[in-house]
């Protein structure tokens, strides 16, 4: 006589976070971090076109690490919510929280409800409106449904623990941008060279995907960085600028 297979609630649950979290460690790294002028995304990401960092909203912005069909329809479903609010009642009305709060509430049905969680970890990020001193808000979102605010910064995908150090010790509060894009560039490069085995830092323009919510913009605060504009932040391996014309450049 065969018995029916039986799996407890708490076994699938474990087996479920597992998958999850497997899936998000096979990606990329990416950062999100605080600095002067409001908002800096980094992200580990040869492709031009398979994009890990997007605009939600006006001052609302949104990165991503994990299986890209997932999160970029999560990415698409977020964009929509919130021109659909916007539309109905003001512009104003449309906050990263309110976002990444359904962001979580999507995650966790998903999860508790589907049989395959998202492998996805979520981040969105928002800065306040020209004029305004309200400090930056930056909001993890786990494949669970789990949410949690962050004062400095977001790590997401690949090996985070080296990052994760590395912008403990050197992250600074207020930062320009080029020393904020030095600082999680650098981290980047510690789970990356960890990866390969090699001391040698891999990342440049070429494998880099970068952008600013920048406060001091009037009404759309998300910008990419790209080309010379690019090359001109980027830290050598020694940790020095690109360039001396960008060495000597004056923090925007």
């Amino acid at each position: 006589m065969s018995f029916p297979y039986f799996i407890s609630p708490e076994q699938a649950m474990r087996e479920r976070s597992e998958l999850a979290r497997k899936g998000i460690a096979r990606g990329r790294s990416v950062v999100a971090l605080t600095y002067a002028d409001g908002v800096l995304f980094v992200a580990d990401n040869p492709s031009r076109l398979l994009q890990k960092i997007s605009e939600l909203y006006d001052r609302v912005g949104f990165a991503a690490a994990g299986k890209f069909n997932e999160f970029d329809n999560l990415r698409r479903g977020g964009i929509q919510f919130a021109d659909t609010r916007g539309y109905a009642y003001a512009r104003r009305d449309v906050t990263g929280r309110q976002l990444a709060n359904v962001y979580a509430q999507t995650l966790g049905a998903i999860f508790t409800e589907q049989a395959k969680p998202y492998e996805v970890e979520l981040c969105v990020a928002e800065v306040a409106h020209a004029g305004e001193t309200k400090p930056p808000e930056l909001y993890r979102i786990t494949y669970d449904g789990s949410i949690a605010d962050e004062p400095y910064f977001v790590v997401m995908g690949g090996t985070t623990e080296p990052v994760t150090t590395a912008l403990k010790q050197s992250y600074a509060e207020n930062a320009a941008l080029p020393d904020a894009v030095r600082i999680a560039v650098n981290a980047l490069r510690t789970s990356s060279g960890e990866a390969s085995g090699s001391d040698q830092p891999s990342l440049g323009a070429s494998s880099l995907e970068v952008a600013v919510l920048d406060a001091n913009r009037p009404r759309r605060a998300f910008r990419r960085i790209t080309g010379p504009a690019l090359d001109a932040l980027l830290p050598q391996a020694d940790g020095s600028e690109s360039t001396d014309e960008s060495a000597a450049k004056k923090p925007q």
